[in-house]
């Protein structure tokens, strides 16, 4: 795991228990469903950062004996795991705020409930940026499903800042609405983080601009006449491309040979590309 990746996760980590310990302090004071709601999407992101903590550290392990390509897939299946525990939450306080809507409320709204909710919108929107600047820069699935996680808790906090503030101005059920609301985006978000981290872990074809880049990488390489077919796939959160080259066919075997080796370390130069599997076609 290199320094930047970890500091990011002891980041996370440290966070996402500071908001979880003020969230559901004031939660618990005020007896709000919605920040309560809030408070528990917290609680799910501290363990969802140490899966991340330990996928990250599994996934920049070298290959070995067991595994010839690597640990990849380590991070793709721990954004798959914080999106299932995305959706069990967002249902859990959908079937609690639905139950709860048609209740008697009885809420003691304070200033550290709104003091708490503005914090937790402050450290969120530093975090998200945070996050996604380092998911760019080591391309690591993981760190991208935290930073759109946190963008979303911005999101959430925001949602039940409109509830208790409904509930201060005679609206009690806008508590429960808010609620309502929340486990619904929390789902929507799981939803779209697990289909995510499933492409990768089904070896889904990378975007057409990164297979066009592979081509004209490919093709640039002197001694290259032209590309038959390229393949590529996702394994885990990098990419293996399979690419058969044209060469002429009068080229000396050590001739093509090193015009293959040119062509695979120039592709293997494109970010998020791990591994070229380089097929040589003679022609006339």
């Amino acid at each position: 795991m290199n320094s930047t990746s970890r500091n990011a996760t002891i980041i996370l980590i440290a966070c996402n228990t500071f908001l979880f310990g003020i969230k559901i302090t004031a939660g618990l004071m005020s007896n709000s469903l919605a920040v309560i709601s809030d408070a528990t999407n917290s609680f799910t992101d501290i363990i969802s950062s140490i899966i991340i903590f330990i996928a990250i550290r599994t996934s920049s392990r070298q290959a070995d004996e067991g595994h010839p390509f690597g640990h990849h897939r380590a991070e793709p299946i721990a954004g798959l795991i914080v999106a299932i525990f995305a959706g069990v939450l967002g249902f859990e306080i959908l079937h609690t705020s639905a139950f709860k809507m048609f209740e008697t409320h009885d809420h003691n709204i304070s200033a550290h409930t709104f003091a708490a909710l503005f914090i937790s919108i402050a450290v969120k929107i530093v975090m998200s940026a945070y996050f996604k600047k380092v998911a760019h820069a080591t391309n690591s699935p993981a760190l991208h499903a935290s930073a759109v996680d946190s963008r979303n808790d911005v999101y959430v906090s925001v949602a039940a800042l409109v509830g208790i503030a409904g509930g201060v101005y005679g609206y009690p059920q806008m508590d429960d609405i808010a609620a309502t609301l929340i486990s619904l985006w929390i789902m929507h978000s799981g939803y779209k983080i697990g289909a995510q981290n499933i492409d990768y872990l089904m070896g889904k074809r990378p975007d057409p601009v990164i297979m066009e880049e592979i081509r004209k990488k490919a093709v640039s390489v002197p001694g290259v006449m032209g590309i038959r077919n390229v393949l590529a796939h996702y394994v885990g959160n990098y990419i293996h491309v399979e690419i058969c080259i044209t060469l002429d066919m009068d080229l000396t075997m050590i001739q093509a040979h090193n015009i293959g080796v040119n062509v695979k370390q120039t592709v293997e130069g494109i970010d998020g590309i791990h591994k070229a599997f380089v097929h040589i076609d003679p022609i006339p």
